[in-house]
């Protein structure tokens, strides 16, 4: 699964920690930013390369729910806040409106692979609720022409 790219990528971090297993966390983003997931081989791969038990690596990877394991993420990553504020102004209701015009359940993919719209639980953005991370791009005060305008940007 890694390729001779993604290796060389990880093992240019090993002089900047000090053990092999704090590599961990770059080596999944690394992974995750090649191939949109991080598949159970790759764990296996990471850890043989960190000298590391594949639980290890497994057990970092679980912890954050940036990764996704079990299909590649789409091409853009969108998470809706759910945050107490982003619920009282629309939030939950931004993702369903997002999540029926996609055609897709929250934390799934549309069928050409463009889009995976999960929910967060706080994005950090309270003054701008209700809020959507997609990408790196911080989409504030949604409302539902806003939604669908940035559905139309992925077209």
């Amino acid at each position: 699964i890694l390729s001779d790219e993604m290796v060389a990528a990880i093992k240019a971090y090993f002089p900047r920690y000090p053990t092999r297993q704090a590599v961990t966390l770059p080596a999944l983003h690394i992974v995750n930013d090649r191939l949109r997931y991080v598949p159970l081989q790759a764990v296996v791969e990471i850890a043989e390369l960190l000298e590391l038990h594949p639980a290890q690596v497994q057990d970092t990877l679980s912890f954050y729910g940036f990764f996704k394991q079990d299909a590649p993420a789409g091409s853009t990553r969108a998470w809706v806040c759910r945050s107490i504020t982003c619920a009282l102004r629309g939030g939950e209701e931004t993702l369903e409106y997002l999540c029926e015009k996609a055609g897709v359940e929250p934390g799934h993919t549309t069928a050409d692979g463009r889009l995976t719209l999960e929910f967060a639980e706080c994005l950090g953005a309270c003054d701008f609720a209700p809020c959507m991370l997609a990408g790196k791009t911080l989409h504030k005060d949604l409302t539902r022409e806003k939604c669908d305008a940035f559905l139309r940007s992925l077209e």
